[in-house]
């Protein structure tokens, strides 16, 4: 088996690794800001939580798809085409997130903020699904002819793979909300979090399980099965630490649990980077969907000073910004608008 489009797999693997472990907090922590906050002075908490770091998680995801483009062109061309319509709504997603986060803010009155906080929520759900509906395709496989385009309509992708893999994402990305918020925050909403958690972790790791359970029994080998049982220790030992109170160990117990699902369900795809149901010759693998040698030689290199530099910055601002925040430090809420343009903007009709 070639080296370098090898490296570049798992370098791929541990990029969607590392954005659904960042990116997925915060996606949850959206979602929460209407399953859990209770007023808007826990929903600014919410907010505070994730504010300094939302915006550094989403680069994962570019990186995970540039480096997708220039590993494996063949690879990126079928499954952005193929699945050109969930993962549109997937940017409309995020973007409709972004900007509610940025405007949230902007005035001061009850009808503004709800508009906001939809948008903050059913963004991060659609992302999170569109998301892991696209990766569960990847690994389950697309209806793709000889020269790697789709077979079928618009909607050809959908089926249960695509449910299950989007409700694997989204059910973890609120899990991973809860314990995050547990380590977090301080006061009411730490200890409801971790209640949360505890109650709920059993169903809602349930569907990414499933996946990875679904892989195995699709292509599994000996020890990518190994690695859905340490994942299932992983994910009892985050539900055992939270019950004591031990939410750092729970987080990164949690963390542990994404690491070896992930790698068994990678691991079980290799060497196929995207399977056809249409027919097995049609497979893209590592070898007919890689760049060449000098491609990824040199993408090597460029990634081996890039990546520990992006790695430390990002782990510098987590450090900075790692106190818990409480509803004692949100202040009051004002408008940054004059009284006569907010009512304007909340008026309707």
């Amino acid at each position: 088996m070639e080296l370098l489009p090898t490296i570049w797999f798992i370098a791929i693997a541990v990029l969607w690794t590392g954005y659904l472990f960042l990116e997925g907090f915060d996606l949850g922590v959206g979602m929460l800001m209407k399953l859990f906050a209770r007023n808007n002075t826990e929903r600014r908490v919410l907010l505070n939580t994730v504010g300094p770091v939302w915006d550094g998680n989403e680069v994962w995801l570019l990186t995970a798809g540039g480096a997708t483009f220039a590993a494996f062109p063949l690879w990126y061309a079928s499954l952005f085409s193929a699945l050109y319509l969930p993962l549109l709504v997937v940017l409309v997603a995020l973007i409709f997130r972004a900007v509610a986060f940025e405007y949230r803010g902007k005035v001061d009155t009850e009808q503004w903020r709800t508009r906001w906080d939809w948008a903050i929520a059913l963004g991060s759900f659609f992302a999170a699904f569109g998301v892991g509906a696209a990766l569960a395709l990847t690994t389950t496989g697309l209806p793709l002819n000889a020269n790697g385009d789709r077979e079928g309509g618009p909607f050809a992708w959908f089926n249960g793979y695509a449910v299950l893999g989007g409700l694997a994402v989204a059910g973890f990305a609120l899990v991973h909300a809860l314990a995050f918020l547990a380590l977090k925050t301080d006061g009411d909403i730490r200890h409801r979090a971790r209640r949360w958690f505890v109650r709920l972790l059993p169903a809602l790791l349930l569907p990414i399980a499933a996946w990875a359970v679904t892989v195995q029994v699709l292509e599994g080998k000996p020890w990518t099965w190994a690695l859905v049982l340490l994942a299932v220790a992983a994910a009892a030992m985050a539900w055992s630490m939270a019950r004591k109170g031990s939410e750092g160990k729970a987080f990164v117990a949690l963390g542990a649990f994404l690491a070896l699902g992930s790698a068994s369900i990678f691991g079980a795809a290799f060497p196929v980077v995207l399977p056809s149901t249409l027919n097995a010759a049609f497979d893209l693998t590592i070898s007919n969907a890689s760049s060449s040698d000098y491609t990824l030689g040199l993408m090597t290199v460029v990634a081996a000073f890039g990546l520990p530099l992006v790695i430390a910055y990002q782990a510098w601002t987590y450090w900075v910004f790692r106190k818990r925040v409480s509803a004692a430090h949100i202040p009051e809420a004002h408008s940054f608008l004059p009284a006569i343009a907010a009512k304007a903007l909340t008026t309707k009709g």
